[in-house]
């Protein structure tokens, strides 16, 4: 899977939307649940450190076992310390790409059984870029 980058986030832009104290049920609607609780600043909420933070887009399914499919926009943090198991976007030959950080046999994890792991040798030029905090999916069905 990889991923293309899509900027830096900018800290100098708020938009603060509605939030509501109701939980929406996936099931039937209530008509009394329009009471909002406050505006929530998206950036407030996804974006913990605003100098460090970019954006890619992830292209290719090597990932869809922890729910980032091809397409989805990843908010990714440099800020924060990869752990084993961490997901991270990972600079390997001058290309970025999405993956499992498994420190303990020093290689990268995809969660989709059709591809390998990749071995971190002593020689590899590999970089870890930043893990990934959240990914953003269109529901927006074309056409």
């Amino acid at each position: 899977m990889r991923v293309q980058y899509l900027g830096s986030h900018l800290s100098h832009y708020r938009l603060k939307l509605p939030l509501y104290l109701i939980k929406v049920p996936a099931g039937f609607p209530s008509p009394a649940d329009d009471y909002m609780d406050k505006r929530l600043d998206l950036n407030e909420f996804l974006v913990k450190h605003d100098a460090a933070t970019f954006y890619c887009r992830v292209l290719g399914d090597s990932m869809e076992g922890c729910g980032i499919f091809n397409g989805d926009m990843l908010i990714v943090d440099r800020a924060v310390e990869p752990r084993n198991g961490s997901v991270v976007v990972a600079n390997i030959d001058g290309e970025l790409t999405c993956k499992i950080l498994d420190l303990t046999h020093r290689q990268l994890l995809s969660s989709n059984a059709k591809y390998p792991p990749i071995t971190i040798g002593e020689d590899s030029d590999m970089s870890i870029e930043g893990v990934v905090i959240h990914s953003i999916r269109s529901h927006v069905c074309p056409g």
